[in-house]
């Protein structure tokens, strides 16, 4: 009887798993399953240049995953049942169903997070989708020269949105809104170039502003400031898609799945989480943070630690560790911040079109290895043949 494996999210870690889980199976003894609600690949990490008009490369999941052995069912999760080992879904068609699984690798993602700030949800765009991005799209493209457009939030997400809107169109008046200090989790080099790029490019940056209301050409301040804005990008961090939360899961507060060190629930052992959807501890005891740094190297530990076990090998544990941080500021500047192992700055970092092309390589690296899930296929492959069909020994599933 085939194990059944199921995996929900064709983000960068669902995909990269789903092309591992293949790559270390054998297709006879297992069906893998892909559930995504597009039928292409997302390059997240891409949202700001969808947004201001440039055209991504398609990838389609038919073309990327041909030949691997992994099923793609175009449907939108609705709910998991971790105790009855269900997942329900409504199929692009509007059809729904039941799929049923042994082992579950959950990377549902993130979304936009709208911390509950008034009128963000009315008023505000979001770049963590490609829905959102086209929207953002759309209304970028109607804005006439002068009028001003506010991005908020200093992290990553936001100063590549703030920079790029800014390079694309040098007709409007780009600002960014920044809760603490701008750029303060860099090293003294990263912040200086931060601000020399974003003065080249015209950028008024609002420092230690708390936004606390949107409205459709403004926002407003804790201290009752007015900063004007025909378009608000809202860019002030991701929230964890609410399914897991709703599940018998052991959860954190802000819904993601607690995993041990090979990504595997630590109350139902046929889980995986992986992604922004896990909570999993790095170096120095802290938890890691969302990012494609720590997602894709989760995703590499689940799909090897799902297969150890199904085969009996020995289960890898690998130190999943940061090294920099990349920032794209348009296309033609870029920041690259090297970091400690625990993801603190240091006083190194590669700035200018290097810095760009480094980026880029890193986009492009990430892209490619989901477009070619079973490159390197070994020629002896085990076959499942030990463990497949039976529950997780005591220990281990307490591990």
């Amino acid at each position: 009887m085939q194990h059944r494996i199921i995996v929900l999210g064709a983000g960068y870690t669902g995909a990269v798993a789903a092309g591992r889980l293949a790559k270390r199976l054998h297709r006879d003894d297992v069906a893998l399953t892909l559930v995504n609600a597009e039928p292409d690949f997302v390059e997240r990490v891409r949202m700001h240049q969808l947004a201001v008009g440039q055209d991504l490369r398609p990838r389609p999941f038919g073309e990327m995953l041909a030949g691997t052995g992994v099923e793609l069912r175009l449907a939108k999760v609705t709910g998991v049942d971790v105790d009855r080992r269900a997942v329900s879904v409504v199929d692009a068609d509007g059809g729904t169903g039941e799929l049923e699984y042994d082992t579950l690798v959950y990377a549902l993602g993130s979304g936009w997070n709208d911390q509950g700030v008034p009128g963000v949800a009315e008023h505000a765009h979001e770049i963590a989708s490609r829905p959102g991005a086209l929207r953002l799209r759309e209304r970028l493209a109607g804005l006439d020269a002068g009028q001003p457009v506010l991005v908020v939030g200093g992290g990553l997400t936001g100063l590549e949105a703030a920079t790029e809107i800014a390079e694309a169109r040098p007709d409007l008046a780009v600002s960014l809104a920044v809760r603490g200090g701008l750029g303060d989790r860099l090293s003294d080099k990263g912040r200086g170039h931060l601000r020399k790029v974003l003065g080249g490019l015209g950028v008024t940056v609002h420092e230690h502003v708390a936004v606390t209301g949107v409205e459709a050409d403004r926002v407003t301040t804790a201290d009752g400031e007015a900063i004007p804005a025909a378009v608000t990008v809202w860019a002030t961090g991701f929230a964890v898609h609410p399914i897991a939360r709703a599940t018998t899961l052991a959860t954190t507060d802000t819904g993601q799945i607690v995993v041990d060190a090979t990504m595997r629930s630590v109350s139902h052992p046929d889980v995986y989480a992986i992604g922004d959807a896990a909570m999993a501890m790095g170096p120095g005891d802290k938890p890691l943070r969302m990012s494609c740094a720590s997602g894709t190297p989760g995703a590499w530990q689940a799909a090897d630690a799902i297969a150890a076990r199904l085969t009996g090998g020995k289960i890898p544990i690998t130190s999943i560790r940061y090294f920099n941080q990349c920032i794209s500021l348009g296309r033609r500047e870029g920041l690259i911040q090297y970091v400690t192992a625990d993801d603190r700055a240091v006083n190194a970092a590669l700035t200018g079109r290097l810095a760009a092309l480094y980026k880029e390589l890193v986009c492009k690296g990430a892209a490619w290895g989901v477009a070619h899930p079973t490159l390197g296929l070994p020629s002896r492959r085990r076959r499942v043949l030990r463990e497949a069909a039976r529950p997780a020994p005591a220990a281990e599933a307490a591990a």
